[in-house]
């Protein structure tokens, strides 16, 4: 994981209900996400958001995969 990617990743609460976005703009990391699920290449979202960054769109990755990999805790 590259931490300077990763400071890409603002979180302000005054923007998208303080979810994650990229470099304090209005575009989640959520909205990239679905863009790559639903198929899009990273030159076609590029295309579309011209304001976006080939790292954007490996910071949002990043970020993803960081969240979901932590430890399961069950009760006993």
């Amino acid at each position: 994981m590259s931490p300077e990617r990763l400071r890409r990743i603002t979180i302000d609460e005054g923007k998208c209900g303080g979810r994650p976005c990229i470099r304090g703009m209005r575009m989640r990391v959520t909205d990239i996400l679905e863009l790559l699920g639903a198929g899009a290449s990273f030159e076609e979202i590029l295309k579309d958001y011209p304001y976006l960054e080939r790292e954007d769109i490996l910071a949002a990755i990043e970020y993803a995969a960081l969240q979901t990999d932590h430890a399961v805790l069950r009760s006993v």
